[in-house]
């Protein structure tokens, strides 16, 4: 089992036995209910996020639970087995002592009451749109109106706001956002570096902007660097199709491929592909242009605009983004571009792998078939806690 793959479970088993435990506390009543979820509550939580970073402490934690469990299914065998209980108590407690207990400073994190909430919004386009406009009116003036820390008010706060689009939003539980962004933050000596939007914001208003912020930091990333860091959620929106009566929501269609195009410009050609399911956004108008499903929602126009790090959905008319089969956004193509390469990718690992990999100086492989073999050879692995996709 190679490192990746052991944090990746490490991660998934940490964070079930810790949800595991707090459903069984809320159901015996030992835990409140905050903010519509079950509170955790302790003051520390498993720092997972340490054990993806750091191959060593994974392996060494993994190595502990191994040898703790051995030893205690010894004196299991000990209470029952009469003549070897000696020899068996004494190997279990030979075990313990050999046992690599990982740092405490490393395992534990400082936990808040919503450490282990879990957005309820679905990442809807609605949500974004509603976030966007919260955003504007409570964040903007600290955080910039694109997000980059560099808002109006910026220079005069003790602490300079971060850049959205370094990580800010997966580096940390979605539940630990929530809380912060509900109750501030303070420094090491206890000044407040930014205040709690308690009075203002509900907590649904909360989970709106961080889809925003989320929103802000992808076209953050799209602008400057063309590419994600962290992994995107196609937005999420009903799609009205000719095959079937009524709206049905995109996420109908995991498991597809999915091209979303921004209506308002001449549409790509052509523009129904086997490879994938085209869902055209903005304009219910395009029948007789051939398109069978399309999305005519000026909240998801804006939503994918944003993704592109386009103020709006007239400037971003023709825009281009390929979803791979699990709902992630992996590739964009801005207006006027033709054709794709994996040039396009914006969601994609630090290098190839060896099956994709090419000289230095080679250009990028050209084609449509070429941007999703790379897709597919590099899927998104893990999308929070600070950790990196399709290594």
């Amino acid at each position: 089992m190679d490192t990746t793959t052991l944090q990746n479970l490490l991660l998934q088993a940490a964070q079930a036995v810790q949800r595991g435990v707090l459903q069984a506390l809320h159901a015996l009543g030992l835990a409140d209910t905050v903010h519509g979820q079950p509170a955790w509550p302790l003051a520390w939580r498993i720092a997972v996020e340490n054990l993806v970073i750091d191959g060593g402490l994974a392996r060494q934690v993994a190595l502990w639970v191994l040898m703790a469990g051995l030893a205690l299914l010894w004196a299991a065998a000990a209470m029952a087995w009469r003549r070897r209980r000696l020899p068996l108590a004494a190997g279990a407690l030979i075990l313990l002592a050999l046992a690599p207990w990982p740092p405490a400073h490393l395992l534990w994190a400082p936990a808040v009451p919503t450490s282990f909430h879990r957005s309820p919004t679905g990442f809807e386009a609605t949500r974004i749109a509603q976030g966007l406009k919260l955003y504007q009116a409570h964040c903007a003036a600290c955080h910039g109106h694109d997000g980059r820390g560099e808002g109006p008010l910026a220079a005069s706060l003790p602490t300079w706001p971060p850049t959205l689009s370094a990580g800010l939003l997966w580096k940390r539980a979605e539940g630990e956002l929530l809380w912060r962004v509900q109750h501030g933050l303070h420094d090491r000596q206890g000044r407040p570096t930014m205040p709690g939007f308690a009075g203002s914001l509900s907590t649904d208003d909360t989970w709106a902007v961080l889809d925003a912020m989320k929103v802000l930091a992808a076209g953050d990333g799209a602008t400057r660097q063309a590419a994600w860091p962290w992994p995107v959620t196609a937005p999420q929106m009903a799609v009205d199709c000719a095959d079937a009566p009524g709206p049905r929501p995109l996420a109908h269609w995991r498991g597809q491929r999915l091209r979303i195009v921004l209506a308002g410009a001449a549409l790509p050609q052509p523009i129904e592909d086997p490879r994938f399911v085209t869902v055209v956004v903005g304009s219910s108008q395009t029948r007789a242009a051939g398109v069978e499903c399309t999305a005519a929602s000026a909240d998801a126009a804006t939503a994918y605009a944003r993704l592109a790090g386009l103020p709006d959905a007239q400037q971003a008319a023709g825009l281009q983004f390929i979803v791979d089969r699990q709902g992630w956004v992996r590739a964009m193509s801005r207006p006027g571009r033709g054709g794709w390469s994996e040039d396009d990718l914006l969601c994609r690992a630090e290098a190839a792998p060896p099956a994709q990999s090419r000289a230095a100086d080679a250009p990028p492989a050209a084609g449509l078939d070429a941007l999703i073999a790379r897709m597919e050879a590099e899927p998104v692995e893990v999308a929070r806690l600070g950790v990196p996709h399709g290594r």
